[in-house]
């Protein structure tokens, strides 16, 4: 099994949808490339499998997006959920080349779906896969076949070999065998450490217990954590992280995108005490779900409940599990285990606040309330008509954005300001360089599409110690110049 892993030229650490683009990418550059994925085959391509859509800028319609999404459009996307927390150059660079995700994406077999309608608001903004995340990675995983990629899965990295900056080798446990892998360049695209308990409860306290990841459980962070040990600069927090609110009764790990709950804007959320705690119209839904996760875990206990009626049933994608049902919200409430005085009072005082309007969930309508704490200022109907219907929300924590700063080349730097010689970074891993905070759909697919291969051919150049290494500068500067 550990035979063969010697004479690469990159390698690539990660299985998921950047360490991919990172692969092909450096494979296109002629570069012989090693893929080392942590997971069992049958789990491999971390949380990529649990996608389904990537963020593209376009300046007309296209086969698989409707109208028109400006660079400008995109980036105030950015600041709007970042807060302004971004790189501004590297956040640009990524829209502009993110005008070129799809077909390259086509050309290793990933398809797409037709543009979509609807509530979700985002046939203009997002490109779809047609399989979603699972068959957009089964492509890639063949076409790396077809290209003399090697991938060996259960390998996991356990440490790394830097001196001055420079990567030499990785030590990789492999069927309970410790092997050394050395290489000319290395990709890190090994995701972030949302799966790794403790330190998320390091970072987040007692609460951290009641968090669940919904995505895969071998997202540890050890490299991420090896690589700020060994001198690499870091960017973000630990404790930034793309957090959702998903079904409460969602297994401990890897529940994917069928946990999410996307009614939050049709209705109210209470916490344990029946009261409302923040404004659920403030956005459109693609923009503001990543925020409520965090604002789950800040309640006590970490939960909420959804409160919708019949009036909302059908106007959104329905989770994998059945809502609580009841004739009176008094009965609801009964069902949630919170208090039903609390609860009838929020529902009648939200009921009676309640403006006239006319109701559209694809505007930013007029519908709102008045003489609240706080205010619904979009989508807000009277919850009045039975059955009444409630979800419990958890947080669902998604990735963390703690990771490692990066140039325009993809390339690592070191604290200090220098700059790594060989090591380049893609995805979750370097994602906080451009998202601060907060989450707009289909953002971190763009990110890893984007970097991962400029990661892979950034690798390929710096290992084969190509002359056309000024050539790809130059290609890199066309997305990053201002």
């Amino acid at each position: 099994m550990t035979d063969g892993l010697s004479g690469f030229d990159v390698l690539v650490i990660g299985g998921g949808n950047a360490a991919m683009a990172a692969a092909l990418s450096a494979r296109e550059g002629g570069a012989t490339v090693l893929v080392l994925e942590s997971a069992p085959k049958d789990f491999r391509a971390g949380n990529s499998r649990h996608t389904r859509d990537l963020r593209c800028m376009h300046d007309a319609p296209t086969p698989v997006m409707s109208g028109a999404y400006t660079e400008d459009e995109f980036y105030k996307d950015i600041l709007s959920v970042t807060g302004g927390k971004t790189d501004e150059k590297l956040a640009r660079m990524t829209i502009r080349a993110s005008t070129e995700c799809t077909e390259w994406m086509k050309q290793y077999g990933v398809r797409f779906q037709h543009a979509l309608g609807g509530t979700l608001q985002l046939g203009r903004t997002n490109a779809f896969f047609l399989g979603g995340g699972k068959a957009m990675m089964n492509s890639y995983y063949a076409a790396a076949e077809k290209r003399d990629i090697k991938v060996v899965y259960d390998a996991e990295v356990v440490d790394l070999d830097v001196v001055d900056g420079e990567f030499r080798s990785a030590t990789v446990l492999i069927g309970g065998r410790t092997v050394k892998v050395s290489a000319k360049a290395v990709v890190a695209a090994s995701g972030g450490f949302e799966a790794n308990l403790e330190w998320l409860k390091e970072a987040w306290g007692p609460i951290a217990d009641n968090f669940l990841i919904r995505g895969t459980p071998y997202n540890k962070g050890k490299v991420l954590k090896r690589l700020l040990a060994l001198g690499v600069d870091s960017v973000g927090d630990a404790k930034a992280a793309h957090m959702v609110a998903i079904d409460a009764r969602a297994p401990k790990f890897d529940g994917g995108i069928v946990t999410r709950l996307d009614c939050v804007s049709l209705g109210i959320v209470v916490n344990n005490k029946g009261e409302r705690f923040y404004d659920e119209g403030e956005d459109f839904w693609p923009k503001r779900y990543a925020i409520w996760g965090r604002l789950v875990a800040e309640q006590p206990d970490q939960i909420g409940h959804c409160i919708i009626d019949s009036k909302a049933m059908g106007q959104f994608m329905p989770s994998v599990f059945p809502p609580l049902e009841a004739q009176s919200i008094g009965e609801l409430a009964k069902l949630m285990m919170l208090p039903v005085d609390a609860v009838e009072a929020t529902v009648k005082a939200y009921n009676a606040a309640v403006q006239p309007g006319t109701f559209n969930h694809e505007t930013l309508d007029d519908c709102k309330t008045v003489g609240l704490h706080p205010e619904k200022t979009h989508w807000a109907l009277r919850i009045d008509k039975p059955p009444f219907y409630a979800y419990g929300l958890r947080p669902g924590l998604t990735f963390t954005y703690l990771g490692v700063k990066v140039n325009e080349r993809a390339m690592a730097l070191m604290k200090g300001g220098g700059r790594s010689r060989n090591i380049f970074a893609a995805g979750e891993i370097m994602v906080g360089n451009v998202l601060g905070k907060g989450y707009a759909a289909g953002i971190g697919v763009t990110v890893g599409t984007v970097f991962g291969r400029i990661a892979g051919r950034e690798a390929a150049l710096e290992a084969l110690n190509c002359e056309d290494r000024v050539v790809a500068k130059e290609e890199v500067a066309h997305y990053a110049a201002s």
